[in-house]
């Protein structure tokens, strides 16, 4: 894998198997899909940036949540909360906007306290340096509005 940059060795995943199912609700195994991504792979979309994403967030894996955030906007910590239990995540819309930006629309379900929940934004990306990055999102009705 000649050429491609590689996360810091903080950012690697926890070991799956590669039967099992992928968190993104891609149809393929977790070690082909963002197990991939996790292990240090750059995404080549930022619709598969997203999907590593959301999976990171089913697997808790800060460090990867960081090192994909893009600088200007990357918070100190996104320690996730471990009382939310991810559901499922459905990609609406994946729009390149130019060469190195895209906005990815999505909505991610999950439970916390035994309560049904809808995450619903619009998400941009910009890459740099061959890598794709999150930037920021809108949530619910503002994401709604941008249909």
């Amino acid at each position: 894998m000649t050429g491609l940059t590689t996360l810091p060795p903080t950012a690697m995943p926890p070991k799956k198997t590669s039967a099992a199912p992928c968190p993104c609700g891609q149809p393929k195994g977790y070690a082909e899909c963002c197990g991939v991504y996790h292990a240090g792979v750059a995404a080549p979309t930022a619709e598969a940036l997203m999907r590593s994403r959301y999976s990171a967030y089913v697997l808790a894996l800060e460090p990867y949540l960081l090192a994909t955030w893009h600088a200007s906007t990357r918070p100190t910590d996104v320690t996730p909360d471990e009382a939310t239990r991810w559901l499922g995540l459905s990609i609406k819309r994946f729009e390149a906007t130019g060469a190195d930006s895209a906005l990815v629309e999505f909505v991610a379900r999950y439970k916390i306290a035994g309560r049904a929940q809808r995450l619903h934004e619009v998400s941009r990306f910009v890459r740099d340096d061959g890598r794709w990055y999150y930037v920021d999102g809108q949530f619910d009705q503002e994401a709604a509005d941008r249909r």
